[in-house]
């Protein structure tokens, strides 16, 4: 299996430091296959259509290296000093038939380690039983990539789009197939910002997932090298902001779709709060940390530092997703982002020390 960039430093298994102290709450295991992924998704590094003359593009996989370790050596160190800022681990899956049966497999092999476990799902390939099974193996959190806010998005860059497998409906239908059988709030979904869509259609389908008892765990579109989206910017930092900010609201329970306000391009305008209520939520910093599976001691525990932006843009101030409690002076700076309306995508510098 590959592992992040992230939990190999943190496992003691690759050298390196985290910006700002940073600590990995969550290991991300990736289940890995000689045949791949049988997904075309326009926007990922995993795609079968995927090219590339990068010598790493076996590992590359959200712009960072994913090296592929064994089982047993991941098991070995969990616990020890070095993963001691570990709660969870998540198991991904890709649209292959092998990984049903292996991700049963890891399950149980992992509950000798931890008993919060969650698994990022592959809807195309599972069915309720399965998920059935992973909830007797011990997993306690289920999550679905569903990434695209609307249904013609889903069809146009996951499926008869680029002649992939993938369905809309068929998502949807696990995605309640899975609260059903771990609970309201144990499932959450994936999204995107920045495949096409507007901010009301994104935060329509966050209060959706809501009202299903569905959490949202929101990125940032940043565009993987070879994939058919390879040339398309980031959305605006003002509208990831907004949304962030939107997703947290909602996901809360203090406040819905239903009390704000959009102008005439879908940008949110208003939130239709009181001043104490708004700028205690944005004081907080909490909206704009990365958001994922909790665990008994945190919220958002799968921090995933630096998945959808680079080292250079937490320097300048522009953490997409901060894999920590944002400081009084990045809260400063959040705010100036929070209203820009500017709809300028980000071009990013990644190559040398081409920076602006």
């Amino acid at each position: 299996m590959r592992i992040s960039l992230a939990a190999a430093m943190t496992l003691g298994l690759v050298q390196g430091k985290f910006f700002r102290d940073s600590k990995l709450h969550c290991l991300n295991i990736l289940l890995t296959y000689s045949d791949g992924c049988a997904g075309s998704c326009a926007y990922c590094g995993l795609a079968r259509n995927r090219q590339t003359e990068a010598k790493n593009q076996q590992q590359s996989f959200i712009r960072v290296d994913w090296p592929t370790v064994q089982l047993d050596e991941v098991l070995a160190r969990m616990n020890q000093d070095f993963s001691s800022s570990v709660e969870r681990t998540c198991i991904s899956m890709v649209t292959n038939s092998k990984a049903k049966k292996d991700t049963l497999s890891i399950i149980h092999k992992l509950c000798a380690k931890t008993k919060e476990i969650s698994v990022l799902i592959a809807p195309t390939i599972v069915n309720k039983s399965w998920l059935i099974e992973i909830k007797a193996a011990g997993a306690d959190k289920v999550g679905i990539a569903i990434d695209t806010a609307m249904p013609d998005l889903f069809e146009q860059l996951r499926g008869k789009g680029v002649k992939g497998p993938h369905g809309w409906n068929r998502y949807w239908k696990i995605i309640d197939d899975a609260v059903e059988i771990f609970g309201r709030y144990n499932v959450g979904i994936h999204l995107i910002v920045g495949l096409g869509e507007t901010e009301k259609e994104i935060i329509q389908t966050i209060q959706l997932a809501h009202e299903k008892g569905v959490l949202t765990h929101l990125f940032s579109f940043f565009a993987e090298e070879g994939s058919l989206l390879q040339d398309k910017l980031q959305p605006p930092i003002g509208k990831y902001r907004r949304v962030q900010l939107a997703r947290y609201l909602i996901n809360k329970g203090k406040s819905s779709i239903s009390q704000m306000a959009f102008d005439d391009q879908g940008r949110l305008a208003r939130f239709n709060l009181t001043d104490n209520e708004l700028n205690g939520a944005i004081d907080s910093g909490l909206p704009f940390m990365t958001s994922g599976c909790s665990t008994k001691k945190r919220d958002g525990a799968c921090n995933r530092p630096f998945g959808d932006y680079t080292p250079y843009q937490a320097y300048i101030g522009e953490m997409r997703n901060y894999p920590f409690v944002p400081s009084k002076e990045d809260v400063a700076i959040i705010r100036k982002q929070l209203w820009d309306q500017s709809d300028i995508p980000v071009k990013v510098w990644t190559e040398g020390l081409d920076y602006p």
